[in-house]
């Protein structure tokens, strides 16, 4: 089952080729919401409700009509965070990973290293802690087809294709997975290779995501493609991998180092937690302009990924003292 949200209110619930409006219900939040308040899964609360007219999902994409799927009616009371290191990469990345000592190793690498130990615990056990990183408030979640806006004092502005998980809190403070989605998880690379402890300078972006949200299971075997184009000619391309076999870390792992902070378990607010990647053009000397679009797919999630690349204009951040 894949959800869709309108901008301008009302879900869409596809299944298979079939589209339908979701009866009595404006968004995927407050379908969310519900389904908690009323103890059963998001499926079992569609039921319920009903689906009403069909409707020609392609053409609504088309017609720029999707939003991010989640979206809290606070966007203060919506998290974007990530975790790094999380994907088996490259065959060069694995063969750094087992020459030398671990002395040797750079710190990104012991830390990938630990997740191939110990980032897939057993039932019933903890695994290590993953890099962790904070993107943003829900201001930064943008639509599909909607520009990532570069800040005018950025050195770059990448894509990095992701599957995202969204999250709500429920009233007793339990995080109630909702489903998973692309994103482009847009950040600076040039400004995080000056120094790794810029990372968190790097991450302060906006993420796209969307345009229909995963209900079920993270699918085990995921096969994407990340493209960019600039003015219909493919600059670009490269397949990525994700889903649990082609990770170090388990979902479930992921999942419990962000929630086992209090402060990320706080009734009503919705995360949207992005699980990493390989892939990235940055990597292959790709410098991305103005206008580019970039473009992330894979089969298991429905509609493409597709957002232009804009930079902003430079603006007065000068304190003003009262």
């Amino acid at each position: 089952m894949h959800l869709s949200q309108l901008k301008k209110g009302g879900v869409i619930c596809r299944q298979g080729e079939t589209a339908q409006r979701v009866n009595s219900v404006e968004s995927i939040y407050a379908l969310a919401y519900q389904a908690v308040k009323n103890q059963c899964s998001i499926e079992e609360w569609i039921q319920q409700l009903g689906l009403g007219e069909t409707v020609d999902l392609y053409a609504l994409a088309a017609a720029d009509q999707l939003d991010c799927p989640v979206r809290h009616p606070d966007p203060a009371h919506m998290h974007l965070t990530g975790t790094g290191l999380t994907h088996l990469g490259s065959a060069s990345a694995r063969d750094a990973m087992h020459s030398g000592s671990p002395t040797d190793m750079s710190d990104s690498m012991k830390m990938f290293n630990m997740g191939i130990e110990s980032g897939k615990p057993e039932e019933g056990r903890l695994g290590v802690q993953p890099e962790w990183f904070y993107k943003g408030t829900g201001v930064g979640a943008v639509a599909p087809k909607a520009p990532l806006t570069s800040p005018s004092f950025a050195l770059d502005g990448g894509e990095e294709p992701e599957i995202a998980g969204f999250y709500l809190i429920g009233e007793d403070g339990k995080p109630y997975r909702i489903g998973f989605t692309l994103a482009n998880e847009f950040s600076d690379h040039v400004t995080e290779k000056i120094n790794y402890l810029y990372l968190a300078h790097s991450k302060i972006r906006p993420a796209s995501f969307g345009p229909e949200l995963l209900v079920g299971d993270f699918p085990d075997d995921i096969h994407g493609l990340s493209r960019i184009t600039r003015q219909g000619e493919v600059v670009w391309e490269k397949p990525f991998l994700s889903g649990e076999s082609n990770m170090s870390h388990s979902i479930r792992n992921l999942e419990h180092h962000h929630f086992k902070y209090d402060i990320f378990r706080q009734p009503g607010d919705v995360h949207v937690h992005m699980f990493g990647t390989a892939t990235l053009s940055f990597a292959d000397d790709v410098v991305v302009q103005a206008g580019d679009q970039f473009e992330i797919s894979a089969p298991e999630f429905g509609l493409p990924l597709i957002n232009p690349l804009a930079l902003a204009d430079e603006i007065d951040t000068q304190v003003s003292v009262l």
